[in-house]
């Protein structure tokens, strides 16, 4: 068993916080935060449907944010928070950055790589790998994205302009 301390519920509440900006802007709710050594790097949620970018996802907007931040790709040391499983992409962008820790809130069955559908952490053939902690605040992480599709199958969405 992986021992979930307050750090990890401070930082995953501050990327659902973040999250619960995104469907103002027609976003789907995902938000990540990077910490290191207690400071935070980036705090950021997804901006796909702003910037009708299809890498625009938090993590990798957040791990951008902290390379150029600290001056370097190389993101040793850090830890970064997100609401839902990171897709093949962001998981990808992950060990790229050489993240050391990764933890998550809700799986993703249709398109996580951290388990739900592939794992790439995991993958024993890569040069990185990265501790990963998932089902942080996973019922609120569930909560918020559940809550923001049905308001858009309800039409809700329209309304408010996504």
């Amino acid at each position: 068993m992986t021992f979930i301390d307050d750090k990890d519920l401070e930082y995953m509440q501050m990327a659902l916080e973040t999250a619960r900006l995104a469907p103002a802007l027609g976003e789907v709710p995902i938000g990540a935060v990077l910490v290191m050594d207690g400071q935070v790097l980036s705090q950021v949620h997804n901006f796909r449907e702003v910037w009708q970018d299809p890498t625009a996802h938090a993590e990798v907007i957040a791990i951008r944010e902290a390379a150029t931040r600290l001056g370097t790709w190389r993101l040793t040391g850090t830890t970064l928070y997100v609401t839902l499983e990171p897709c093949s992409m962001c998981a990808g962008a992950v060990i790229q950055s050489r993240i050391t820790r990764l933890v998550f809130g809700a799986k993703d069955p249709k398109a996580g790589a951290c388990g739900s559908v592939f794992n790439l952490p995991d993958e024993r053939r890569l040069n990185h790998r990265v501790h990963v902690l998932g089902g942080v605040l996973e019922q609120e992480s569930q909560d918020l994205i559940r809550s923001f599709f049905r308001g858009l199958r309800d039409g809700v969405g329209e309304r408010a302009g996504f």
